[in-house]
């Protein structure tokens, strides 16, 4: 048999990804008890850079926030957010009227296309015990045809999302959550329509594995000549690849053309699997903006000095909804849905 593992890499803070994935952060924050202002009390941020808040300090991050962290107002161009949220909530707002609160297992998948403002902050709602939060960002590139769409988003809800589970001959189970692609004859809900994901000739697949002790699942081989195909192994204690150990917090390049299976060890164990396609075309990103030229880049920089993408119709840069607010989405085509 193959070895199916080209590359075994450590993680960091920013997980390292492959075309037509831009990057991948993975965010777990313990926050405690919300004020009014669901943040947190200024006597509780003493010794923090805020308004660029990365370290870990307390168990948590403010990021770009204060007192709610997150990260206020800010354009994007010529990509995709995918905002999977495993715990707690993310209030939306941006420059096209689009607002939302998601969380607890929903998914957002956000089209920048040719420009928009938005706000991603993490409100604390429980002023009566600590409020975590565990959520992904994916960014994914937009094929060169599709850099100028209208900007706008679709939401995927928990309850929509398919959860797979898989046994095996000991009974031992492991779920996956289908955010894109399809998995065992199952297909996840459509992606935007602009999305390079929407066409599945390009097999991309976004899958959250989540393994209890001694189970296993197989992963099929993509008969592609051109196909990446990345592991991160996120939480956990060890796994076996085809018989190969692993040890937890790390990225695994793997072929495409080898089925792999995955066996873990005695920890409940979790893993984000990314695989696709690649765009194959040229990319240049400064900051928010990702296009295909130099040129392009600072076409986009001056638009946004100009323009704002829209502008901010907001009292704030860090707009938050409501505390009693639940989990709704507001498209800008005025359109709404509540959960």
């Amino acid at each position: 048999m193959n070895n199916p593992i080209k590359n075994i890499t450590p993680l960091g803070f920013q997980w390292q990804t492959a075309d037509p994935f831009l990057f991948c952060v993975h965010h777990e924050d313990f926050y405690p008890e919300g004020n009014d202002q669901m943040g947190i009390n200024p006597e509780n941020l003493q010794g923090r850079y805020l308004g660029n808040d990365f370290q870990l300090k307390d168990g948590f991050r403010m990021y770009h926030g204060n007192p709610v962290p997150g990260f206020p107002q800010h354009p994007h161009r010529g990509f995709e957010t995918i905002t999977i949220v495993r715990d707690g909530f993310v209030d939306h707002s941006d420059s096209h009227g689009g607002l939302g609160r998601y969380g607890n297992g929903d998914v957002q998948w956000m089209t920048a296309g040719k420009g928009l403002n938005h706000a991603e902050m993490f409100p604390l709602v429980h002023s009566d015990k600590p409020n975590r939060t565990e959520l992904f960002q994916i960014w994914l590139n937009l094929p060169k045809k599709n850099k100028f769409v209208k900007p706008d988003y679709k939401m995927l809800w928990a309850e929509d999302i398919p959860k797979i589970e898989v046994r095996n001959e000991a009974g031992k189970k492991a779920i996956v959550e289908l955010i894109a692609g399809s998995f065992d004859n199952k297909k996840a809900v459509a992606p935007p329509e602009n999305s390079w994901a929407a066409d599945s000739n390009n097999q991309l697949s976004i899958l959250n594995i989540l393994m209890e002790s001694g189970s296993e699942i197989s992963i099929p081989r993509v008969n592609l000549e051109e196909f990446n195909r990345n592991l991160y192994f996120y939480r956990g204690e060890s796994i076996t690849i085809n018989n190969e150990k692993i040890n937890n917090n790390c990225r695994v390049e793997l072929n495409s053309n080898d089925d792999i299976v995955i066996k873990n060890g005695e920890k409940p164990t979790s893993i984000l699997l990314l695989q696709s396609k690649p765009i194959n075309e040229p990319v240049a990103q400064q900051g928010p903006f990702v296009m295909n030229t130099v040129g392009e880049i600072k076409e986009a920089i001056l638009e946004y000095q100009q323009t704002e993408f829209g502008g901010w119709p907001f009292d704030r840069s860090d707009y938050v909804h409501a505390k009693e607010k639940g989990r709704f989405a507001k498209y800008s085509d005025g359109s709404s849905e509540e959960k």
